[in-house]
């Protein structure tokens, strides 16, 4: 959940920042008298470098005079109170200075509490439509330029933790990688015994490159293992203890009983969800309306009631069973003081105007027998004003038992604007839960083993996850999956999500840059294919496959304008991205309404009633929605396969790419310009062996695609369609 107007967005580029605080510093003059590089506590206990930050200083000159100024950025998860600048005795300079690690740090200033303001000194990131600065810090051993042939070596960049994603177990085998500087070595090797695996770079930003192999591990021994290494005229190795001479470093071991794979439910990457927007998709059930019904065809203020209900979702089992939907993602559907029930009065009770705790579970258990799984929002991350433990202690203050649930500043609580507690955005409505707590956490994980007992629950959806306690959501993930290993936990983050998918918190993140990066690309043109093509490939690798293979990917959602309206109307468009959604990586989730041609802009906006009338067979956007879905449920190349980009023509405005699993693959291409394209796509020696004589079927048109003597794939599209070629028999 966000608030329109209170929180700058993080909009990024698709740049890898992965675990940049975790980077040792060792240098020295010659190969030949190398010094270890150790674990931090190693480091410190042995009077070495600790892994490296830096200072940065923040200057701020506003224009007039304010009375706050904080920074935000994602270092601080865009916490808009965490770090607050002070002013110079002369008023006219605020300032501030943090210890920052490596990498690449989007921020904004944020002036009197609520106005983001980015920093005019700093350039600003090309690709954030919210204009996010950038400031990039990088190691001390980065002063001179990068070069693969000139001996001098970046060790402070090179890493290898033993966890995700530097290692990881997925469909039988090991992918090991390590981090290095950008074109600064001239070889990279995996050493296995006496063999030498070459490594190539999967993903690299302005810091760091990723190397990475993958090899086969059957988990019954240890696996042993070191780096051998090469910079021009030098050689050395990278093992546990750091650099070393050439075959002198102590070796990596993975012990075949300890290791515990990174585990998420296998049944989310072969599925397409739809997030349902409670009080707004159907209106089946009158006796329980609120009072001031709001039409159900006007357009929503912040405070309109619509009346959807458990029972509008249950007459329409049918419509969502015919879309070929596998799970639905409910906003929350609590006892609460507003329509979008993100502020709650009590976690186990279903809000009256929704229903009752036995229709919800009746409805899910209905969608259950359709095939079609139920994921439920949790919003931990604060309470409304009226839940019991807050009000408790407006009441009694100080001697409340419910005093360490929040943060207060002082007694008594005032419940009102300002407050003088800890609040979502401010908001005196919505006081911020401290879920670190051990009370207050315990609580939590109860309300969740409730609500898996209650229902046929399959996903927990975090709101602003990126907030909670990490303590917490480890012992969470440890309740949840006690229950049931198979539920879903997804994240709520803007940004990247690394730090809470190294396999001890969240299965999967709201994949929001693969949002912004469709926006960009589709509705807004404004990067070329290249470079759209870069930013997937970037967030595919910036996760271990089976967590990319689970994140939501959504174009539209009740927190952002309907892609529609970003599109400007222009439903080719739309129906090119929808192409895309479905048949890239991760679970496509369908904000409610979008296979309609819904449109709506910023919030409340985007949040109108389902327009039923349009349900109609002969609405082309239903139409082609249903078509894509049911394909995606037909093919496990689109489901699980692994994705390489094929083709890009930034001058044609085209795309094309591969999702391979086995011996199953399928190709598909975008024509994003205004005018008919022939594609021409090489291929490789593998995919046309997959391919075979008979070629490949557009599964959208029908015509067929035969390879040609030259290894080319030819296809030509219309304006803004696309193909989706797949086997024959797989039809």
């Amino acid at each position: 959940m966000q608030l329109a107007t209170t929180r700058g967005i993080p909009m990024l580029t698709g740049k890898l920042l992965r675990f940049t605080c975790a980077c040792i510093v060792a240098i020295c003059a010659t190969f030949g008298a190398l010094p270890a590089l150790a674990s931090p506590k190693q480091a410190a206990a042995a009077g070495q470098a600790v892994p490296e930050t830096r200072q940065h200083e923040f200057l701020y000159h506003p224009a007039a005079s304010v009375r706050s100024v904080a920074v935000a950025g994602a270092f601080n998860n865009w916490n808009m109170r965490a770090n607050p600048m002070a002013a110079d005795a002369d008023g006219k300079t605020w300032r501030l200075t943090l210890r920052l690690p490596m990498g690449k740090h989007l921020y904004k200033f944020v002036v009197n509490g609520d106005t983001w303001v980015a920093d005019p000194t700093a350039p600003v990131n090309p690709n954030d439509s919210n204009g996010n600065s950038v400031l990039l810090i990088v190691p001390a051993d980065y002063s001179s330029p990068a070069s693969p042939l000139d001996g001098v070596t970046a060790f402070s960049a090179l890493q290898h933790p033993l966890s995700a994603p530097y290692l990881n177990y997925d469909r039988d085998q090991i992918t090991l990688s390590l981090r290095a500087r950008p074109n600064d070595l001239s070889r990279v090797s995996l050493r296995l015994g006496d063999r030498l695996i070459p490594m190539s770079v999967v993903t690299a930003d302005d810091i760091y490159a990723f190397y990475s192999v993958r090899v086969t591990w059957d988990r019954k021994s240890d696996l042993v293992y070191d780096f051998a290494l090469a910079d021009g005229p030098k050689s050395f190795d990278f093992g546990a203890t750091g650099v070393a001479a050439l075959r002198s470093a102590t070796k990596f071991t993975l012990s075949a009983t300890a290791f515990h794979p990174f585990a998420v439910p296998d049944w989310v990457e072969k599925s397409v969800l739809y997030q349902i927007f409670p009080d707004r998709f159907a209106n089946g059930e009158k006796a329980n309306d609120p009072p001031n019904l709001t039409p159900w065809d006007a357009r929503p203020t912040g405070n309109s009631r619509f009346g959807g209900d458990a029972k509008g979702v249950s007459d329409h089992i049918p419509y969502l069973a015919d879309l070929g939907i596998s799970a639905i993602y409910f906003t929350p559907v609590y006892k609460s003081p507003s329509n979008h029930r993100y502020d709650i009065d009590d976690y186990r009770a279903i809000d009256p105007q929704f229903g009752t705790n036995a229709e919800f579970a009746a409805l899910t258990r209905g969608l259950q027998a359709r095939g079609i799984r139920t994921v439920m929002d949790f919003v931990f991350n604060h309470s409304s004003s009226s839940f019991g433990p807050f009000a408790d202690v407006v009441r009694n203050g100080a001697a409340s038992p419910y005093r360490h649930w929040y943060f207060i500043h002082s007694y008594p609580v005032q419940a009102k604007q300002p407050p003088n507690y800890e609040a979502f955005g401010g908001w005196w409505g919505m006081p911020r839960l401290n879920e670190a707590n051990d009370a207050t956490g315990a609580y939590m994980r109860d309300v969740v083993a409730f609500w898996q007992k209650e229902i046929p629950l399959s996903g927990v959806r975090l709101d602003v996850a990126d907030q909670l306690d990490q303590v917490f959501l480890r012992k969470l993930r440890t309740s949840v999956k006690e229950l049931d290993p198979k539920v879903w936990i997804v994240g709520e983050t803007w940004g990247d999500a690394s730090q809470w998918l190294a396999g001890d918190q969240w299965d999967a993140s709201m994949n929001y840059p693969f949002l912004f990066a469709c926006v960009d690309y589709f509705a807004d043109r404004k990067i070329d294919s290249t470079a759209f093509a870069n930013q997937l490939m970037q967030l595919y690798h910036r996760y271990v496959p089976q967590v990319s293979r689970c994140e939501m990917n959504s174009l539209s959602t009740h927190d952002t304008p309907r892609f529609l309206t970003r599109c400007r109307g222009n439903q080719e468009m739309q129906r090119l991205a929808a192409t895309l959604q479905l048949t890239w990586v991760g679970a496509p989730c369908i904000y409610y309404g979008e296979e309609l041609g819904m449109e709506g802009g910023a919030d409340p906006d985007n949040r109108r009633g389902m327009t039923w009338t349009n349900a109609t067979d002969d609405n082309p956007m239903l139409q082609y929605y249903k078509k894509l879905v049911h394909l995606r449920n037909k093919s496990r190349a689109l489901q699980s396969g692994d994705p390489t980009i094929l083709e890009t023509n930034d001058s044609a405005n085209t795309l094309a790419f591969s999702r391979t699993l086995g011996n199953e693959i399928a190709i598909v291409v975008l024509n994003r310009s205004d005018q008919r394209q022939t594609v021409k796509v090489r291929l490789d020696l593998k995919t046309e062996q997959l391919l075979g004589k008979s070629g490949l079927v557009d599964a959208l048109s029908g015509a067929m695609a035969v390879p040609s003597p030259n290894h080319t794939l030819s296809i030509t599209l219309e304006p803004l369609h696309a193909a989706i070629l797949v086997q024959p028999e797989r039809l």
